[in-house]
């Protein structure tokens, strides 16, 4: 079969000067546990006491892949990273407590194990997607859950939320019920309220916004956002106000001529102006 030549030039471009990496996929982070219950390691050969880079995928906690990570493991290899990436059990099988249980879980093996593998465990950067933004800003905010593996929250040395729209799960509940009922119409059959169930107490202890308190060692953030998107963009900003109200180190940028998803595509193209945030970020922040 003949390449096109336009595919030639892509990939010559994409992996020209690129580090060679190893790839160790699908470890179990707990033993005996759910097929879901595994992650992904890209690290540079030789690797040896490197920052980490642990990746939360999004699919609205009901699907989703720790593989949708685009560009970003070999981008990451390239500027001296380990990078994990991690899978999680889902809704409806499991519940959304469970779900962050099981991000907190995913830390301890990585806070264990990751110098195996050349990275160093006390400098983590997390990031995520959508639903994984949420579960990220939420990990390092609520120190609860890695408080219960014996995680220190002074590994965290920064948090990138990718355009997630619940750092306030009854405000984004709030507002999408509004909009539904002012337009007549009908309840949402798989909106936020089902996933995130009826109890106001929940929806508050899922909120990032609510942990978010000077003096808890919580880590610099970068909030990524679509800048035209009423939701995310109301809710990065919201995110940054809560931050820089008790002292934390925050800084927004809402990308401008893109979308939910490109924006999560396009992070670790060369010319991509989030990508450029993100590494002035990093630089930092590791």
């Amino acid at each position: 079969m003949k390449i096109p030549l336009f595919c030639i030039l892509f990939y010559a471009v994409l992996f020209s000067g690129a580090q060679a990496q190893s790839v160790v996929r699908d470890i179990p982070y707990v033993q005996g546990g759910h097929a879901r219950q595994v992650l992904d390691i890209y690290a540079p050969t030789n690797a040896k006491n490197l920052p980490v880079v642990f990746w939360i995928h999004g699919g609205g906690w009901q699907t989703g892949d720790k593989s949708s990570v685009q560009l970003k493991p070999q981008v990451f290899v390239d500027q001296g990273f380990v990078f994990v990436s991690t899978n999680y059990r889902l809704l409806p099988d499991v519940d959304m407590g469970t779900i962050i249980r099981d991000i907190a879980k995913s830390m301890h093996w990585v806070h264990e194990h990751i110098a195996e593998h050349g990275g160093d465990p006390k400098r983590v950067l997390v990031m995520g997607h959508s639903a994984g933004a949420q579960l990220a800003a939420l990990i390092c905010t609520d120190d609860r859950y890695l408080k219960a593996e014996g995680v220190p929250f002074s590994i965290l040395k920064g948090c990138v939320p990718v355009d997630g729209d619940t750092y306030d799960v009854p405000a984004i509940i709030e507002t999408a019920e509004t909009r539904r009922r002012v337009h007549g119409q009908p309840q949402a059959k798989n909106g936020h309220r089902e996933k995130f169930g009826n109890d106001p107490a929940k929806h508050r202890d899922f909120s990032a916004v609510t942990h978010i308190a000077k003096d808890k060692g919580i880590p610099p953030f970068l909030i990524l956002y679509v800048n035209n998107h009423p939701d995310t963009a109301a809710q990065a900003q919201w995110l940054d106000t809560v931050l820089k109200k008790a002292g934390i180190a925050s800084k927004l940028f809402g990308a401008k001529d893109s979308e939910h998803s490109k924006l999560n595509d396009d992070l670790g193209k060369p010319d991509d102006p989030a990508t450029k945030e993100l590494f002035a970020f990093v630089a930092v922040n590791k």
